[in-house]
């Protein structure tokens, strides 16, 4: 008698193998599933594209040439041609020399110059020489004694009570003549003036001598006025 096999005890007996084909069967999934996952992260995070590029733009240098300076052109040289011309028209108007000729007959006045007195005045001052002027061939004391016989005491000084010695300059010329009369000290208006009017006055002296050449000389002399 042949004994027929359960199929239900024969699947009990298969119940772990197939449990364990199904669980390897189950991870294997899951192990491909997450290397696909993370094989789309790397890539969508590494990979930029095309559009997110950021090209750099790159600026050329360009140099600055100093321009060359800019040559005038010469002026062209002008040259002069003088065109002669041959003309034989006489000239009518001529030069009447009449005209320009003085008459003989008419007198001509030339003016007389002092050259003297101009040399004189523009001759050097002494005031010491070797030959001092004389007045009269009495000196200073001759001239002194002349001024007080001369000198007239103003009205205005005198009822004013005014006195005093007014110290006066004069200059003997190489003429003997007294010029250039000055006032050094002063003492009253009134009196100043009747001492340059006493001075200029003054006879002629004897010149004064410089190697044996009249010349100038300058005096400084006191006039005392006192009253009486």
């Amino acid at each position: 008698m042949e004994h027929k096999k359960n199929e239900k005890v024969d699947l009990e007996k298969r119940k772990g193998v197939f449990f364990q084909l199904g669980l390897v069967i189950t991870l294997s999934l899951i192990l491909i599933a997450f290397e696909w996952t993370s094989s789309g992260l790397k890539k969508n995070q590494f990979d930029t594209g095309e559009g997110d590029l950021i090209e750099e733009e790159i600026i050329p240098v360009t140099r600055q040439e100093k321009p060359e300076p800019k040559t005038l052109p010469k002026p062209p040289k002008v040259t002069e041609v003088l065109n002669i011309v041959e003309n034989d028209v006489a000239i009518e108007n001529e030069l009447i020399l009449d005209d320009l000729e003085s008459d003989q007959d008419e007198e001509v006045q030339i003016l007389d110059f002092d050259v003297a007195d101009e040399e004189e005045e523009e001759a050097e001052i002494f005031y010491i020489v070797e030959d001092m002027p004389s007045f009269k061939g009495k000196g200073l004391d001759g001239f002194r004694n002349w001024v007080m016989k001369n000198l007239q005491y103003p009205e205005i000084a005198a009822e004013n009570g005014i006195s005093g010695t007014v110290y006066v300059q004069f200059v003997v010329e190489p003429s003997g003549m007294v010029n250039k009369v000055i006032i050094l000290r002063s003492v009253d208006p009134s009196l100043d003036k009747e001492a340059i009017r006493v001075v200029k006055t003054s006879p002629k002296w004897t010149a004064g001598k410089q190697r044996g050449k009249p010349v100038r000389v300058a005096f400084t002399f006191p006039i005392k006025f006192v009253l009486q």
